[in-house]
């Protein structure tokens, strides 16, 4: 049956189950997602950090951070498993010639090692960091690489909206502020008709791209139809709690990707599209449920990090394990 506005929780999530890929022998190294994080600042180093680390946890390959050259130091020493590479430049730091056209160059010649990037955690308003970024979007969607944006990478779709609009490669992933400011660039009175239809007449204004409407429910829309995730969430609004979500959308998109380029054998009944709502319910309902769980540990002393700690076991709970070629042989 067809992704629809009328299916279930349950006929979602195994639709992503069925995305998801097995882990197999014959997979080398890159295969299960290659993501970066564009993003880290100066004065922010913990939600690049979150983001890359949710999609390490959630089971990519190889995960990437882009960052300021003062913010790299820093994120090192939270994970070596984290590729850190300082090649973003605040205005105020481009020295001994560096360009915004040398800097765009060295981040952009990362694109072909990569399945899905995230923009925007702790990437700041520095106008040469928003400009990089700009030119990183245009070269992505050349190669039609998978994004998502979020945090101030929104902020390009805010005032550069030419920047997205049209393209069905990349989700947005705004919060109620966010969402309304988006809302006013392309002229949506937020006051005005249902609320419940706010999402899908964004997605439209944006030509057709995938926007996650995040709150108490998430509205996931990409104009045509729109899914509501609902799943318990924790009770704690703690800051950085959306980069686990942008993380998680990277590696479901490389896990799309892999499912598209059918590098395992399946029935191949789930088109690009459907995919990518998949992808974006997935990664709200895992979120949701890394809130839930960590909430439920920690309560009101709850911390973005502490979200990390549960990604694993969010995704067995919502979404599970594929069984072992040995384990299916039994």
């Amino acid at each position: 049956m067809a992704l629809s506005i009328t299916s279930t929780r349950k006929e979602i999530l195994g639709k992503v189950y069925k995305m998801v890929p097995p882990m197999l022998e014959k997979f080398h190294k890159g295969q299960l997602g290659r993501v970066a994080v564009i993003g880290g600042s100066e004065d922010y180093t913990g939600a690049p950090y979150f983001s890359a680390m949710a999609s390490a946890r959630l089971g990519c390959d190889m995960s990437h951070v882009i960052c300021e050259p003062g913010a790299s130091q820093v994120i090192k020493t939270y994970s070596p498993n984290l590729m850190v590479h300082p090649y973003m430049r605040q205005q105020k730091n481009l020295v001994n010639g560096e360009t915004i056209d040398s800097i765009s160059d060295q981040v952009v010649a990362m694109l072909d090692r990569l399945h899905v990037i995230v923009i925007g955690p702790g990437l700041g308003r520095d106008p040469a960091m928003q400009e990089t970024c700009a030119r990183v979007i245009e070269e992505a969607k050349k190669k039609k690489i998978s994004f998502v944006l979020d945090a101030d990478g929104l902020f390009l779709a805010q005032t550069r909206p030419e920047l997205v609009k049209g393209y069905k490669e990349c989700i947005l992933t705004p919060n109620i502020v966010e969402f309304g400011r988006l809302a006013k660039s392309q002229n949506i009175d937020m006051e005005e008709g249902d609320k419940s239809k706010l999402c899908e007449k964004l997605a439209n204004a944006f030509g057709g791209v995938t926007i996650i409407q995040k709150g108490a429910k998430d509205y996931i829309s990409n104009g045509t139809f729109t899914l509501v995730s609902e799943g318990e969430g924790g009770l704690k609004r703690s800051g950085g709690q959306g980069d686990t979500l942008t993380g998680s959308l990277a590696t479901l998109l490389a896990y799309r990707q892999a499912y598209l380029e059918k590098i395992w054998d399946h029935e191949g009944d789930m088109g690009s599209e459907e995919l990518l709502a998949l992808c974006a319910y997935g990664g709200s309902a895992i979120t949701r449920e890394c809130s839930r769980l960590a909430f439920k540990d920690k309560g009101r002393s709850l911390q973005a990090a502490d979200l990390t700690e549960h990604v694993h076991r969010a995704f067995l709970d919502i979404i599970g394990e594929k069984p072992t070629e040995e384990e299916s042989k039994l």
